[in-house]
């Protein structure tokens, strides 16, 4: 059995896909109730600043097909 985080570490990353995704979300499940509403609350105001952003705008924005692109590139390695 492992017995450090780096080992399990390593361990993790050699799972397919689906697996560490379902690890992942049973190790969020796990943390309290409090981190979660710690991480809401974060990310409600990253919304509220990247809306902001926008609106005023100054935020780059980039076109949906210029983003699509450079995800197949991406993905295509």
């Amino acid at each position: 059995m492992p017995n450090s985080v780096e080992e399990l570490a390593t361990q993790a990353i050699n799972l397919s896909p689906e697996d560490r995704a379902r690890l992942a979300d049973l190790l969020l499940a796990s943390l309290p109730e409090q981190a979660d509403a710690e991480v809401d609350a974060a990310w409600e105001e990253e919304i509220r600043r990247r809306v902001a952003a926008v609106e005023a705008n100054v935020a780059p924005l980039v076109p949906a097909a210029d983003v699509h692109a450079d995800a197949r590139k991406i993905y295509q390695r």
